[in-house]
């Protein structure tokens, strides 16, 4: 669960997942709430794991992509059943709103 779980590692799996190749201000721009210092750790803990892929680009003004690697791809069924299974047992009321869950595709970008 260290590798991909925690309130933002799997959304940015999901992300990540639904958009392919992401820079790092497009990522932020997808999470609601994710300071830069939450985000930078996570993306992080996600490399040093291996499932996603940091590419820097040698050009001014320097670009860095993040995308999943083949083990970032694997762990998206996971998380879908996860997902599923709360969407069963979760009610929407004012107080508990799945939000990145709900708007999460799970369709595999082509990789």
């Amino acid at each position: 669960m260290d590798t991909f779980g925690g309130k933002w590692k799997s959304r940015i799996i999901c992300v990540l997942n639904h958009h392919g190749t992401l820079r790092y201000s497009d990522i932020k721009r997808e999470l609601v709430n994710l300071t830069d210092t939450m985000l930078s750790a996570a993306l992080k803990e996600l490399v040093d794991d291996g499932l996603v892929i940091r590419e820097q680009y040698e050009e001014i003004p320097p670009r860095v992509e993040y995308h999943l690697s083949d083990k970032g791809y694997s762990v998206v069924p996971i998380l879908h059943s996860i997902c599923q299974w709360s969407s069963i047992f979760h009610h929407v009321d004012e107080t508990h709103v799945l939000t990145q869950c709900q708007t999460c595709d799970y369709k595999s970008v082509s990789h």
